[in-house]
């Protein structure tokens, strides 16, 4: 029942939005001309009166889009009641065209043709008055049966000539009973908005504002209503072109058909807002489709909010309000449509490298022996490689070459750029994978793959910005291309080159950092007896902080370029002087001294060296230093592996870290 309900509240609504989407047609292109005052017109079809009635259609239909379901399914049973009533007086009309053609005068009884003509008429009528009342859950069904008035004459005797008089005598009465209805229910919008106006009263607060905004969304269903009803408008517009074989449109290709179908749907704003829901429903089910494919229904147990399609929707209204895509002529609205299509399709194509990037790269560093699972990954990977530059090959194929042209192209290789250096690390993680000993400084070869590909990215985005004001200069120059040059050499050139620049020095200072830390003595690590708080492994070799805290020098050089602190006691890890430096800066400990920071000798229960833990900074673990002399290691975690992947000097001879 709740679902039946659901889908009455979209249906039921669709009806007025399609019926203002046709007074805004109506009122903008075709007033002008239909409306213009002619001598001898009747007041009240003159342009004043006629702009007025279109003003008011405006007002009922939005009045008709909020009723309450209720009201919406009684307003829905009085105008089917209504209509059945005229096609009964229709019915009755012809039955009294088609005696007054034969002329038969005598009774029905006498002529069997009569006879049948008036008992199929009648049972029609009789027919038609019973479900009037059932719709109207009236107990007296005699009140519908005036379109049988005719009918139940001839069937008495009376004569021919007086049938018409009886049927406008029975049009006349049905009249009357339906200004009634209406005049009982006058009273009712005013109700209601007297009821509405009360509500937004109470709500004068921004928040409660808000809040019964937000509620009125959910009880219309706005962007379902909007999805149905541009769906059915798109429908009928390209039945309309496949039917029409004297259309020069039906005569082009498949896609240009669509295009063109769905360009004649955008011409009204409540039309292109069914669009942008149209647009933001698809990219949803493209992103979802995307994770299924990927990781099966386990995709949905933890939905990503960022990932709904309201980006692409949000992105096609905006250019289309930007260009004027509503006052183009149908020719021009569809290719600027394709335009604009192909810039959401981007985005689209970024959304699912977000969403396969982490999938990806996790498969080649968590040692997963599921070829159906690489092949998936992968498989898309070369999808989102390949289809960007046939998109881009396309696209220039079509159109001259010019500064938004080149933002369009550009756009599609920074996608393949993205694929390509998430494919060069996963490959990174299969070789070593293949390999009996880690690859040496795999930190910081993924490094400078991602720093080759974001400085390709870089470039990309100079050379647009280049171009992009080389074209202002020399050709015709607008406000809008200036800001659109400003804008892009924020985001994609400024703040790029920023935030490399950063990652660069946060990566010099930790290795200068790593270097001028003083390296622990064997004794020490004797002493010590314990593994790497951030790794898990046990240390062959490793530097000691000024807090005197033992790590692996790469598991603390990867948690500096994150933060500079001390992953057990968070001071701060500053570098050593030169000459502070060397394995006199820690003094040698004797056995069974206890470590700052470390446990005890002779397999005695060790403290735990720090009450609120360390963990990889990537991974978020906390507490890992808490291990006792001897005691089993816990498994180190699956979210971050690549953590523990130490140099050649953490590492003894042959040995290969779990």
């Amino acid at each position: 029942m709740a679902r039946l309900e659901a889908v009455a509240n979209v249906a039921l609504r669709v009806p007025g939005l399609a019926l203002l989407d046709l007074l805004y047609r109506w009122d903008a292109a075709a007033i002008g001309e239909l409306l213009r005052p002619r001598r001898g017109d009747p007041p009240f079809l003159r342009a004043p009166a006629l702009r007025a009635a279109c003003g008011l259609g405006h007002i009922l239909c939005l009045v008709v889009l909020v009723l309450p379901v209720q009201s919406l399914v009684k307003l829905y049973l009085h105008l089917l009641t209504a209509l059945l009533l005229a096609l009964g007086h229709t019915a009755a009309r012809d039955y009294i065209r088609r005696e007054l053609e034969f002329g038969d005068q005598g009774a029905v009884y006498h002529d069997p043709a009569a006879l049948s003509r008036l008992a199929t008429t009648l049972a029609g009528q009789l027919c038609l008055c019973a479900l009037c009342s059932l719709l109207m859950r009236s107990r007296q069904p005699w009140l519908f049966g005036a379109p049988a008035l005719p009918a139940l004459a001839r069937l008495c005797g009376l004569p021919l000539r007086a049938l018409p008089l009886l049927d406008a005598f029975a049009t006349t009465l049905t009249t009357l009973q339906v200004l009634y209805v209406l005049a009982s229910h006058v009273l009712v919008p005013f109700q209601l908005a007297a009821a509405a106006c009360r509500q937004i009263a109470q709500a004068l607060e921004l928040s409660r504002l808000v809040a019964l905004g937000v509620s009125l969304w959910s009880q219309l269903a706005v962007p379902l209503l909007f999805l149905v009803f541009w769906l059915a408008l798109f429908t009928l517009r390209l039945s309309a072109f496949l039917t029409s074989s004297s259309s020069p449109l039906a005569q082009q290709g498949l896609l240009f058909l669509l295009l063109s179908s769905a360009a004649e749907c955008c011409s009204t704003p409540y039309s292109l807002v069914g669009l942008t829901f149209t647009v933001s429903y698809l990219a949803l089910a493209v992103l979802n489709l995307c994770k299924f494919y990927l990781l099966g229904f386990s995709a949905f147990q933890n939905g990503n909010v960022m990932h709904r399609g309201v980006t692409e929707g949000v992105t096609l209204l905006l250019l289309a309000l930007q260009t004027g895509l509503l006052d183009l002529q149908i020719l021009q609205r569809t290719f600027l449509l394709s335009i604009i299509l192909f810039i959401v399709v981007t985005s689209t194509l970024q959304s699912m490298i977000e969403i396969a990037d982490p999938i990806v790269l996790a498969l080649g560093a968590s040692r997963s022996r599921s070829p159906w699972k690489h092949f998936r990954g992968v498989s898309l990977c070369l999808f989102l490689l390949v289809f960007p530059c046939f998109m881009a090959y396309k696209i220039a194929h079509f159109f001259q070459l010019d500064f938004w042209l080149l933002i369009l192209v550009s756009s599609c290789m920074l996608t393949s750029l993205q694929v390509m250096g998430t494919l060069f690390i996963y490959s990174l993680f299969m070789v070593e994978l293949l390999q009996e000993r880690p690859l040496e400084r795999m930190d910081e070869i993924i490094y400078w793959v991602n720093a080759v590909s974001r400085v390709l990215e870089f470039l990309v985005a100079l050379c647009v910005v280049a171009y992009g004001t080389w074209e202002s200069l020399l050709g015709e120059w607008s406000w809008m291309g200036a800001s659109v040059i400003i804008i892009h050499s924020y985001f994609n050139v400024w703040l790029r080159a920023q935030s490399g620049w950063r990652s660069f020095l946060l990566r010099r200072e930790a290795a200068k950092k790593i270097n001028s830390l003083p390296r622990a003595t064997g004794g020490q690590l004797r002493d010590h007896n314990d593994v790497c708080a951030i790794c898990f492994q046990d240390m062959q070799v490793a530097v000691v902080t000024p807090c005197s805290h033992f790590f692996h020098a790469a598991c603390l050089r990867k948690w500096l370029y994150v933060q500079d602190t001390c992953p057990l006691c968070h001071q701060p890890v500053a570098a050593v002087p030169s000459g502070a430096s060397g394995l006199g800066a820690v003094p040698a400990l004797n056995h069974g001294q206890e470590v700052p920071g470390g446990s005890g000798a002779g397999g005695s229960p060790a403290p735990a060296r720090h009450s609120d833990g360390a963990g990889d900074p990537e991974d978020g673990a906390g507490g890992w230093g808490r291990c006792r002399p001897g005691a089993q290691h816990p498994p180190q975690p699956p979210a971050g592996p690549r953590l523990g992947a130490r140099d050649d000097e953490d590492c003894q001879p042959g040995q290969r870290p779990s």
